[in-house]
Order: structure tokens, then C-alpha cells, then sequence
């Protein structure tokens, strides 16, 4: 028998979670998120304790349009510890558009606003929450925020050249000095 062959009458192992997972997220990277979710549905079931999992399972069923599916598994994600930093970045965000898409925009709010305290300079969860702000009826905060961002991170020229200005009015659009 030559390595790595195994006698017949042993059956081959199945691929382990770590490597079904990394295959789910080559399918939705793939554009294939339907045999992505088949594979993540069971294996989430299998270690509901993987946050990791559970944040793969929300992103794969936010790409398919089931926002409301994808709740829970964000949820789980965000509650149980182990979930990098780049992927708690992800849940909150993921979580809080998806709220906002079902029209939750209160709880969109108060999600991104957590994402943002947790990561200030992270400029597309501050981005996100400006556009909850505004699904909330709060339109006066969603320009202020979304104006900081545009001013805190844009390399075009005609804006840094304004910068300082649009950091002032971003701060009070109602201070017209």
C-alpha cells in the first residue's frame, strides 16, 4: 500500500469543520452562497459553540437575500467568545445593515452605534450607522456623521482641500459662521 492510501475496508474521513468551513467560504467568495449555506446549515448545527461558524452562516444568508434567517446566527456570533476581531467587525456591521434592511432601524442604531464605540475608526461601520441614523428619522446626525467620515478618510483632492470646513459643519450643520 502506498502512503496515504488506506485499506479498503477502512472508509475515507469526512473533512473536518475547520475544512467544510473554509469550503463554505470559497463558495460565497465563488458566487456560489446556495451550496455554501448547504454545507454551513449543518455543520453550524453540529458545533453551535463555533462563533465562527455561526458569523459565516449569517454572511452566507445575508448574500441570499434572507436577512431575517441571518439575525440569529449574527446574534449567536456576537454572544459567544472566540470570534476574531475582523469578523466581530463583520457581525456588528452585518448585523446592524441587516437590521436596518427589516426595518428595525432603532436596533440598527443602537447595533452600529456599539460596533462604533467597540472600533472608532472603523469608517464603514460609521458609514453604516449614518444610514441607520437616517432610516431612524434622525437626518440632522446621519449628514453630520456621514460628512465626519467623508472628511476623516477621503484622499480626493477637492476634499482635502475643504477638509477642515467639512469637519466643521460635520461636527454642527447648523453653525453657519
Amino acid at each position: 500500500m502506498s502512503p496515504g492510501e488506506q485499506p479498503e475496508d477502512v472508509p475515507a474521513r469526512a473533512p473536518g469543520p475547520a475544512a467544510q468551513a473554509l469550503a463554505a467560504v470559497r463558495l460565497r467568495e465563488e458566487g456560489r452562497p446556495r451550496e455554501a449555506r448547504e454545507l454551513l446549515l449543518p455543520l453550524c448545527a453540529a458545533h453551535p459553540e463555533d462563533a465562527g461558524l455561526a458569523y459565516q452562516t449569517a454572511w452566507v444568508h445575508d448574500v441570499l437575500g434572507l436577512e431575517a434567517e441571518a439575525v440569529p446566527h449574527y446574534r449567536r456570533a456576537l454572544a459567544l467568545p472566540g470570534l476574531a476581531e475582523a469578523d466581530r467587525r463583520g457581525a456588528l456591521l452585518g448585523l446592524g445593515s441587516t437590521y436596518r434592511v427589516l426595518g428595525r432601524a432603532e436596533e440598527a442604531v443602537e447595533t452600529l452605534s456599539g460596533g462604533v464605540r467597540e472600533f472608532p475608526d472603523d469608517a464603514a461601520l460609521r458609514a453604516f450607522l449614518a444610514m441607520a441614523l437616517y432610516s431612524a428619522g434622525r437626518p440632522k446626525e446621519a449628514l453630520e456623521l456621514a460628512l465626519a467620515v467623508l472628511a476623516d478618510t477621503s484622499a480626493d483632492p477637492g476634499i482635502a482641500a475643504y477638509r477642515r470646513a467639512i469637519r466643521h459643519y460635520a461636527d454642527d450643520l447648523d453653525d453657519l459662521s
